[in-house]
C-alpha cells in the first residue's frame, strides 16, 4: 500500500501543471425589454449587441489544444427569462453527427452543446442542459460536482436549432422560475460550455478544460454576471392530473380505472420549495427489466417514478457496493406489487450554505398491510471550499411497528492537490431502530478514499454492515461482513495516431470477511492488462477474474440446480467491447468463460443499436448462460427489444419488449409521450403480458390507459 500510494504521488508531481482559467472567464447578459422569437436564427438585434465569448479549448483529443471550428455564446435576458445564443459553426456541416430527436436524450454519442448553471456559485451543484442539431432536449441535476446526477430531472426550459451550410445554431430560452438562486439584486452565477464534433472525438470546453476535470466540476466554471433585478416570481405551481382505462388480469374481467390527483409546488424562499402530492399516480411508469438471479443475493431494481426521481440525489446517503440508507422502491411497491399511496409532502431547496430535503408520504392499507408513513429528513451542510458534512433520519411508522435510521458523514474534496488533481476523502456512519428488537442497536460505515484523475486512478475504502443493520426504507443486499476494497488503473495515452487512451488495472480487490467469525467470506479481484479506446470511438478490453466464495447455505439456480455448500476459488476471463455509437449501426457487450462454483460457465451480453434516421431508431439485447455442472448443463437466456419513433423533440412512441427463459412470459410496453406545452405531458399506454409456458402463447394480464399531466403557474 506505501509504494502504492508513492507511486501515485511521483506520477502526479511530475505531471505538467497548467492554468484553466481562459480569459475572458466571464460572461455579461444583455439585458432586453422584450422577448426574442426561438426559432434558431440568432437576427434579433441583440445577440449582435450581446457579450460573445469564442475562447474554447480542446480537452480531447489534444489537450490544451485552441477548437478547430468556431464556437461562440452570448447571453441575453429579461425580466422573466434567461436566453442562450449558440453558435456551432462546422466546415463540414454535412457530417455533423445527430441521430436523435427525443426528450432526455442519450447524448454521448451525438454532436452537441452543454450548458452547466449553477445560481447558488457555491462550486458544487448546478442545472446541466444539453441539446444536439435535431432540437433534441436533456437536463441533469448536478450535485457534489457531478459525484451526483439526477438525469430524471425535467426543468422548465425549451430549444430551438437550425443547420445550415455554416453548421448548426440554437437559441435556448430559460424561465427564471426553473432555478433555485439567492434573493440578490446582482446576480453572480457559474456557468460553463461544452462542445463536441464526434466525427473528430474534439470535445471543447470554455473553462476547465484539464482531462482531470469534467464539466461537471462546477468549482472550474467561468462567471456569468450582469443580472440584476431578476426573481423567480412563480409562487404556485400546479400540476393535476387525471387518467382512465381499462385493465384485465389473467383470468378476471375487464375492469375500468379512473383516477385523479396531482402535484402543488409553493415557493416558499427563492431557494426553498415545497411539493404537496395527492393520490399520487404512476401508470405511465415503464415495466421494470425482468432479471434471472444466478447470485445467492437479490437483485436490485432502479427507481423508475418520476415524482421520486425528481429530488432523488437530494436524499442519497450510502455506504458503497449497492448499501443505500434510503431506497425510494420501498414505498407504494410490496413484492412487486403496487401499494396505492394516499398522498404527501416534500420540501427541496438551499437556505445559505445548507442543502435540505423532508419527504413524508403516506400509504393506504392493502391486503395484511397497513396504511403506513414513510419519512426522510437530509441535511447537507457546505464547508470549506468543496467539502460537505451531513445527516440522514429515515422512519417507518405503521399502527404495530417503527422502524427508524440515523445516518452522518463527512466528506473532503479538493481539485487543487498537486497543483490540479482531484482528491476526496470520507466517511458515512448509520444506525437503525426498530421496534421490539432486543439486540444491540448495530451501526454500519464506511470510509474511502478516492484520487480520480486521467492518468491514475486510485480508490481505497472499508465498509462494515452488522448482521443486525436493518433499513427497512434503504436496500443492503449482504449483511454481517466488513469490506476491504482497492482499485489502481493508469491510464496512458501513448504517441499512436489511431489510439486515444489505454487502461492498465494492475489491482482491483473486494475483500470480504464475515464480521461476527473474521472468517473470509468472499474475494473478487480482476487484473486488466489491457484496454484501449480508439480515435475511432470504439472500445475493447481484456479482463482476468480470480473469485472466491464461502458457501454456508446452498442456494437454487434454476429449477432444481442448487449450488452445494462449500469454498470455491474461480477463475473466468473476460472481453468487453463497444464500437463508437455515432455510427448508424453500433454495438457492445461482453463475453466471459471460466470457472463457476462446482462447474463451468460461458456468459455472453450482447446489445445492437440501429439508427434508421433521426426519427426512427430500434436496439436488442441478448443475455445468455452456458453453465455445466457435474451430471447436469442448462442455459438461461434473456432478450429485450426496444422501437422508437420521434416525430419531433415532443412526440415520442416507442415499443419495449422482454422475455427470459425462467419466466416464459413476454413483457409488452407501449407508449406514446407527448408534450403539448413544456412541463405538460400526455401519456398512452398499453401494457401487455404474454405466457409462452409450453410453447403456447397465452394472452395474460392487459392495461390500456391514458393519462394527461397539465402545468400552470400563478
Amino acid at each position: 500500500m506505501k509504494q502504492t500510494l508513492v507511486l501515485i504521488f511521483l506520477i502526479a508531481f511530475n505531471t505538467n501543471l497548467f492554468s484553466q482559467i481562459s480569459e475572458p472567464s466571464k460572461i455579461v447578459a444583455y439585458r432586453i425589454n422584450s422577448p426574442i422569437t426561438i426559432d434558431g436564427i440568432l437576427n434579433e438585434p441583440a445577440w449582435q449587441k450581446a457579450n460573445k465569448i469564442s475562447n474554447f479549448t480542446q480537452r480531447e483529443l489534444t489537450e490544451g489544444a485552441p477548437a478547430t471550428e468556431k464556437t461562440e455564446v452570448a447571453i441575453l435576458y429579461d425580466e422573466n427569462n434567461l436566453y442562450i445564443g449558440f453558435w456551432g459553426y462546422d466546415s463540414e456541416p454535412d457530417k455533423i453527427i445527430a441521430l436523435k430527436m427525443e426528450r432526455d436524450f442519450r447524448w454521448g454519442s451525438e454532436d452537441n452543446f452543454e450548458v452547466i448553471i449553477s445560481p447558488f456559485n457555491d462550486n458544487r451543484n448546478g442545472y446541466l442542459f444539453v441539446i444536439n442539431p435535431n432540437g433534441a432536449m436533456a437536463d441533469v441535476l448536478i450535485t457534489d460536482e457531478g459525484k451526483g446526477t439526477n438525469r430524471s430531472w425535467n426543468g422548465i426550459w425549451d430549444v430551438q436549432t437550425t443547420v445550415n451550410d455554416s453548421g448548426w445554431f440554437a437559441e435556448i430560452i430559460i424561465p427564471f422560475s426553473t432555478f433555485k438562486f439567492p434573493d440578490s439584486n446582482n446576480q453572480v452565477w457559474a456557468i460553463n460550455f461544452e462542445r463536441n464534433i464526434r466525427r473528430k472525438r474534439e470535445q471543447l470546453l470554455w473553462q476547465g478544460w484539464s482531462r482531470n476535470y469534467e464539466l461537471e466540476m462546477i468549482s472550474k466554471a467561468g462567471k456569468l454576471v450582469g443580472l440584476k433585478n431578476i426573481s423567480a416570481k412563480n409562487l404556485f405551481e400546479f400540476k393535476p392530473f387525471v387518467s382512465g382505462g381499462v385493465q384485465k388480469n389473467k383470468g378476471g374481467n375487464w375492469e375500468t380505472k379512473f383516477k385523479t390527483g396531482g402535484d402543488i409546488n409553493y415557493l416558499i424562499s427563492p431557494t426553498l420549495k415545497l411539493n404537496l402530492t395527492l393520490n399520487t399516480d404512476f401508470s405511465q411508469v415503464e415495466s421494470d427489466r425482468a432479471q434471472i438471479n444466478l447470485t445467492r443475493f437479490s437483485l436490485f431494481y432502479p427507481e423508475k417514478r418520476e415524482f421520486f426521481l425528481e429530488g432523488k440525489n437530494t436524499f442519497e446517503m450510502n455506504l458503497g457496493q449497492g448499501i443505500r440508507t434510503f431506497y425510494s422502491r420501498r414505498i407504494g411497491i410490496h413484492n412487486g406489487e403496487e401499494v396505492p399511496i394516499i398522498g404527501g409532502m416534500r420540501l427541496l431547496g438551499r437556505q445559505n450554505k445548507t442543502q435540505i430535503g423532508l419527504l413524508s408520504m403516506q400509504t393506504s392499507a392493502k391486503d395484511t398491510l397497513p396504511t403506513t408513513n414513510y419519512s426522510v429528513i437530509r441535511i447537507k451542510q457546505d464547508v470549506l471550499e468543496q467539502s460537505n458534512v451531513g445527516l440522514i433520519v429515515t422512519g417507518k411508522n405503521s399502527k404495530d411497528s417503527y422502524n427508524y435510521l440515523y445516518g452522518l458523514e463527512a466528506n473532503y474534496a479538493t481539485s487543487k492537490i498537486f497543483g490540479d488533481k482531484n482528491l476526496r476523502i470520507g466517511g458515512v456512519l448509520s444506525q437503525t431502530f426498530t421496534k421490539n428488537y432486543t439486540g444491540k442497536n448495530p451501526a454500519a460505515f464506511r470510509a474511502y478514499l478516492s484520487y480520480p484523475n486521467d492518468f491514475v486512478e486510485y480508490d481505497l475504502s472499508v465498509t462494515s454492515i452488522p448482521e443486525d443493520f436493518n433499513p427497512e426504507i434503504g436496500y443492503v443486499r449482504r449483511k454481517d461482513y466488513i469490506l476491504y476494497s482497492t482499485e489502481l488503473q493508469f491510464n496512458p495515452r501513448p504517441n499512436i495516431s489511431w489510439i486515444r487512451r489505454t487502461e492498465i488495472k494492475p489491482a482491483d480487490i473486494n475483500y470480504y470477511v464475515t464480521k461476527s467469525t473474521g472468517e473470509v467470506e468472499s474475494i473478487q479481484m480482476e487484473w486488466r492488462p489491457l484496454g484501449i479506446s480508439f480515435t475511432t470511438g470504439d472500445f475493447v478490453e481484456f479482463n482476468i477474474q480470480r473469485m472466491f466464495d464461502r458457501v454456508d447455505e446452498s442456494f437454487p439456480l434454476v429449477d432444481t440446480v442448487y449450488v452445494p455448500t462449500g469454498k470455491y476459488w474461480d477463475t473466468r476471463y473476460e472481453l468487453q467491447y463497444h464500437t463508437f455509437s455515432g455510427r448508424k449501426f453500433f454495438t457492445f457487450g461482453s463475453i466471459s468463460t471460466g470457472d463457476f462454483y462446482t462447474g463451468k460457465r460461458f456468459k455472453l451480453f450482447t446489445f445492437l443499436g440501429v439508427s434508421i434516421n433521426k426519427h426512427f431508431r430500434f436496439s436488442v439485447t441478448w443475455n445468455h448462460n452456458d453453465i455445466s455442472f457435474p451430471g447436469t448443463q442448462f442455459s438461461t437466456n434473456e432478450f429485450g427489444g426496444r422501437f422508437t419513433y420521434s416525430f419531433n423533440p415532443k412526440l415520442l412512441t416507442s415499443l419495449f419488449g422482454q422475455w427470459n427463459s425462467k419466466d416464459e412470459e413476454i413483457i409488452l410496453n407501449y407508449r406514446v409521450n407527448w408534450i403539448p406545452k413544456i412541463g405538460s405531458y400526455f401519456y398512452f399506454v398499453i401494457n401487455q403480458t404474454i405466457s409462452t409456458a409450453n410453447n403456447k402463447f397465452t394472452l395474460e394480464n392487459t392495461t390500456v390507459l391514458s393519462k394527461l399531466i397539465w402545468f400552470f403557474t400563478l
